[in-house]
């Protein structure tokens, strides 16, 4: 769930959400220019209207008191510090659902770092399960005062050998190591460094909103703030019929695509729909190199909704 600021349209602060294994857009909020990142109220009205749009079988046991044994679909909430508000982090414990957020890194962190033992530092991990290179992983829960986060929250942080041109605190300097935090509840059976890696995959979500700029939310057009709650709504809708396309109909590297490349080889290709023999033929230019995903695509859509 990350905020993603318009910062060439008029300022109105885009908020969104999005479902990490279909890749498709949940819902998102338009809110004013003066709001703040990690305002609370917002990501709650966030939480509430994405929760809203999950099938009926998944929003159990996720509304506010629901029972934790209500709970038949497990969710994982991740988001970067600007999720990072006790306010926000309450109503996510109350709701049942797990979280991952970015923590800032401040001086009780820092304090804590200087703390910990060089020996206790474990090997980061890629997705799978190969040693992450100069990263190391470490919880930092019981250097730490985490009581007004809720029962269970912990605090991981990450360690690594920053890359040419990385911004360096003071503190990362000194240390020779870019640092990195979040806080989660979880309690099951995964180990710290499975848990980093589990929360570094957040950082698709970057791709996220990278897509949905190029579905119309690279810039604001208007300068009414309802005209641009329509905007939003519609960007919306194109990146979720994006996301359902490339599930139901795409194979290959185009289930991976942006939309900048599908809307080159399969949105603005010349194409007539036409009925002969009551039957219903797509005819294409048999010189274009992606006809035959094209071809695919539309039969797998035929299938899929007949």
């Amino acid at each position: 769930m990350p905020s993603a600021e318009n910062k060439r349209g008029f300022g109105f602060h885009p908020l969104g959400a999005w479902c990490d294994t279909t890749g498709e857009p949940l819902d998102a909020i338009l809110r004013p220019g003066r709001a703040g990142a990690n305002d609370a109220d917002d990501h709650l009205e966030l939480l509430d209207r994405t929760l809203a749009v999950l099938p009926a079988e998944y929003q159990l046991g996720h509304q506010p008191g629901d029972d934790s044994a209500l709970v038949a679909h497990h969710i994982l909430l991740r988001a970067d510090s600007a999720g990072c508000s006790h306010g926000f982090v309450g109503g996510l414990v109350e709701a049942n659902i797990e979280y991952s957020i970015g923590h800032h890194i401040d001086a009780n962190v820092k304090e804590a770092l200087l703390l910990f033992q060089e020996e206790d530092w474990d090997d980061a991990v890629e997705e799978d399960a190969s040693v992450r290179d100069g990263a190391f992983v470490a919880e930092l829960t019981d250097l730490m005062e985490l009581s007004g986060w809720g029962e269970g929250a912990r605090l991981i942080c990450r360690r690594e050998r920053p890359h040419p041109g990385a911004q360096l605190s003071m503190f990362d300097m000194s240390e020779g190591f870019r640092h990195t935090c979040f806080i989660t509840n979880s309690t099951n059976d995964l180990d710290v460094p499975a848990l980093e890696c589990r929360h570094r995959g957040h950082a698709r979500v970057e791709d996220r909103i990278r897509n949905w700029k190029d579905c119309g939310l690279q810039n604001l057009p208007f300068a009414s703030f309802t005209q641009n709650l329509a905007w939003v709504s519609a960007s919306l809708i194109a990146g979720a019929l994006l996301a359902w396309s490339q599930m139901t109909c795409l194979d290959g590297e185009l289930t991976k695509a942006e939309p900048k490349t599908l809307r080159y080889r399969i949105l603005h290709v010349a194409a007539l729909l036409v009925r002969r023999g009551g039957r219903l033929i797509l005819r294409l230019d048999e010189t274009w190199p992606w006809a035959a995903a094209l071809k695919r695509a539309f039969n797998r859509l035929r299938t899929t909704f007949p």
